[in-house]
């Protein structure tokens, strides 16, 4: 399965059969089976598709994500059929409201997160044995943090070791990019400088992906157990991606590393970084491949997930069924 990248100006997409016809001013470019695709990334306002093409794509389950070309953040995302399960919904709400099975979950994501920067860390190091002090520093901090997890009493201080670790990976990270790329830590909306321009792209990816396996799931992405529910914010689909950022992390640095990504691929326009054309093709082309194992993980997380909830929500379900309607009362 692949991903198809929209990103020229005066492109347009129709739909013949199970089968899109690509056409550039006017004149017919190529075709692509639908059934090859997973993935469908729209990267600018002059592509132009009918209503025809996106319920194509949704009937096939291909995610569609629309990208602003000004903001350079995901603006809007059409997904497939739902897996309409009220059993499980009904038990996440009720998980939402239950402050201890938020407590434990969110344990086991900020344990899981951290791990793995720590993970990163080591590798890191290896890697780059000239910035072993930096390095060093780095993991000690993740590591003093991933040993309170099993101490947190609330998911405020869960939160500050997670907040805490952040800024020792990022240090870390910071200490084996190149200067020139003026990396100092994490900065978004707008990203400042090109690794950040990459992490909030590889983040807005893994959202939409785990938006994507909760949709698939039957699970509410809105309704989160460490990021809490607030309006606008897809806090369950935020939970599920957070044990996954370090790899992204990594994926970053080695793109930089091997230039891949270079600098003359990013440009700067009132203090913010944007990553051109050029840049996003090498991004989006490298960035699909290895990203299967970590879509198979939110599939199975989130799959997990709403099986748990189901034992629960079902039984409610049927209890609620053996009782009388009011017209029989």
């Amino acid at each position: 399965m692949a991903m198809l990248l929209l990103d020229r100006a005066n492109l347009e997409v129709r739909s013949e059969g199970e089968t899109l016809v690509l056409f550039e001013a006017g004149e017919r470019r190529g075709t692509v089976p639908i059934k090859l695709i997973d993935r469908c990334v729209i990267h600018g306002a002059q592509t132009r598709l009918d209503s025809g093409v996106l319920l194509k794509l949704a009937e096939a389950g291909v995610a569609t994500v629309l990208f602003s070309p000004r903001l350079g953040r995901r603006m809007a995302i059409v997904l497939g059929p739902a897996h309409n399960d009220a059993a499980v919904r009904l038990a996440q709400a009720t998980r939402v409201l239950d402050g201890d099975w938020c407590l434990a979950w969110a344990r086991q994501i900020v344990r899981a997160k951290l791990a793995r920067q720590h993970k990163v860390l080591c590798h890191w190091q290896v890697a780059r044995p000239d910035a072993r002090k930096p390095l060093l520093d780095a993991q000690a901090q993740v590591a003093t943090a991933l040993r309170g997890v099993a101490d947190a009493t609330s998911l405020e201080s869960l939160r500050g070791l997670e907040g805490s670790a952040a800024r020792a990976h990022f240090a870390g990270l910071a200490a084996v990019v190149p200067p020139v790329l003026a990396f100092s830590g994490r900065n978004r909306r707008p990203p400042r400088d090109p690794v950040n321009v990459c992490l909030s792209l590889a983040y807005t990816l893994l959202h939409m992906d785990a938006e994507q396996a909760c949709h698939t799931a039957g699970v509410d992405p809105l309704l989160g157990f460490f990021h809490r529910p607030a309006f606008g914010r897809e806090s369950l689909a935020s939970d599920l991606i957070e044990p996954l950022r370090a790899r992204a992390d990594l994926w970053v640095w080695e793109q930089l590393r091997q230039r891949n990504l270079r600098d003359e691929h990013f440009s700067h326009d009132k203090g913010a970084c944007v990553l051109g054309k050029a840049g996003r093709a090498a991004f989006y082309g490298s960035w699909h491949s290895q990203a299967k194992p970590l879509r198979r993980w939110l599939r199975q997380a989130a799959a997990h997930l709403a099986g748990q909830l189901r034992t629960q929500g079902a039984a409610w379900m049927d209890a609620q069924a053996c009782l009388p309607d009011e017209a029989d009362a």
